[in-house]
């Protein structure tokens, strides 16, 4: 698990045998109490167990427990560059070849923004601190683990661009896991691979229409032979409402990350490409090879390792598949920002159904109809919207309480799991019973989890169902 919504917990870590947690520590009282409580930020699982980071209370502060128990194994660890401080600030985290990967804010005031290697046998790692070139207030959304690197997704305040007006952009930055860092001169303890390309979210066009805003991605998912991740957009809050959906092919993400680089010359300059001749060997941003005349980080070149330090963004931006979202929702009163896919939905799994949340607490059901074979085209059929938050049991919340924090696909129940401010809602994929008087309805639905028995009836189609 790796979100941004925040979850308050009364956990173990408010009452470990070495450390009091003070629930109101360095707050002001009033308003500001339930601020100062202990939200888990990361949550993981580890070697059987869980590994847990809370705020503590603006103190943030990590620990190991055990899977069945819930018991503590160890001490705390401190939690700075690996939990913000604030609940309110994004975070993601994972572990990979046994080391924790987290991109986060490193203090109180959220201005240094980093991702940060920690916890394992490879020596520490950061970004380089206080950079604009590197981060501009990163909001940060997802991590996926992909090849020899780690791809982190967040949206920032764009650099490249000469406007007078703030611009978000959504981007996606990717470290080589066996980074050791820098030389003593360059990049000490600090990655030596870290680049990132803006994602392309476009409608095409004479001027394109785009939607600059990453809410939510899913974990890299193998479609129509492809190693693909979906991301949830949206247009910012002065622009024409709207959201979409874009699929973005690993490899293609991965290629932009051989092209050219970008650079500022002076800072009245406009961003151009930097030419071929002038890019340092070898290559900037790349992992070490072993057997290599360069078989670690540490041994690279000072001049390259300078050029990586100035040069981190890439000249072109990530395409989306197919050059266009697979699904386009505009001038409604919600924005999507929550995703889950189901690629193995219908008897046969054999079916992609997308699950989309909406800020007005509700879900967008559609089923993925495949193009031909090696095709970058999709197309989509709209099954069907459910309703999530729950009066009975959430209250007669305002719009803020219907803010859909997180959502999860829960296959053993066959149903869906919907955070929400003040309860959790367990919702089913399908709600076949809509269908059950006609078997034509039934089969026109389109809805993969349903279809008509020998008991004529519209019915939930478990796996193997014949």
């Amino acid at each position: 698990m790796q979100k941004n919504s925040s979850v308050l917990l009364h956990h173990p870590l408010s009452h470990t045998r070495d450390t009091k947690i003070r629930p109101l520590m360095g707050c002001m009282e009033g308003e500001m109490a339930d601020e100062c409580r202990n939200f888990v930020k990361v949550l993981l699982s580890r070697r059987g167990g869980l590994f847990v980071c809370g705020t503590n209370a603006f103190n943030p502060l990590c620990a190991n427990y055990t899977g069945d128990t819930l018991e503590m194994v160890g001490e705390t660890i401190s939690g700075m560059a690996r939990c913000p401080y604030d609940p309110r600030h994004a975070n993601v985290a994972l572990f990979a070849d046994g080391n924790l990967f987290t991109a986060t804010v490193t203090d109180f005031l959220a201005i240094d923004a980093v991702i940060y290697r920690s916890l394992g046998d490879s020596p520490a790692l950061r970004t380089v601190k206080h950079d604009s070139k590197w981060f501009r207030e990163p909001y940060f959304v997802s991590a996926v683990e992909w090849g020899p690197h780690v791809y982190f997704f967040f949206r920032e305040m764009a650099m490249e661009f000469n406007y007078l007006e703030k611009v978000v952009v959504s981007r996606v930055a990717r470290v080589c896991k066996g980074d050791l860092g820098g030389s003593q001169r360059v990049l000490e303890k600090q990655w030596t691979s870290f680049l990132k390309a803006r994602l392309n979210c476009s409608v095409p066009g004479d001027a394109h229409f785009y939607f600059n805003l990453l809410h939510s991605t899913s974990p890299v998912l193998r479609l129509q032979g492809r190693d693909i991740i979906l991301g949830v957009f949206s247009t910012p809050a002065n622009s024409i409402p709207g959201s979409a959906v874009c699929a973005f092919d690993m490899q293609q993400v991965a290629r932009v990350f051989e092209g050219r680089f970008k650079e500022q010359k002076s800072p009245e300059s406009i961003w151009t490409p930097v030419p071929d001749e002038l890019i340092p060997k070898p290559r900037p941003g790349g992992c070490a090879v072993q057997g290599s005349r360069f078989n670690s980080s540490n041994a690279f070149p000072d001049e390259m390792l300078n050029f990586v330090k100035t040069h981190p963004l890439m000249d072109e931006a990530v395409p989306s598949l197919g050059h266009k979202p697979w699904i386009v929702r505009t001038m409604v009163r919600y924005q999507l920002n929550k995703i889950v896919v189901d690629t193995e939905a219908g008897p046969y799994r054999n079916r992609t159904v997308l699950f989309l949340g909406s800020s007005k607490g509700t879900i967008l059901k559609f089923l993925i109809v495949p193009g031909r074979e090696n095709s970058a085209l999709t197309s989509n059929i709209f099954l069907e919207e459910l309703e999530g938050y729950n009066p009975e049991k959430c209250g007669e919340g305002s719009s803020q309480a219907r803010q859909l924090l997180s959502l999860e696909l829960d296959r053993p129940s066959h149903s869906l799991l919907l955070a929400f401010p003040s309860c959790v809602v367990r919702v089913p994929v399908a709600r076949c019973q809509l269908y059950s008087r006609c078997m034509k309805n039934c089969i026109a639905s389109r809805d993969p989890y349903c279809g008509w028995t020998r008991g004529s009836t519209c019915s939930f189609l478990r796996p193997g169902t014949r």
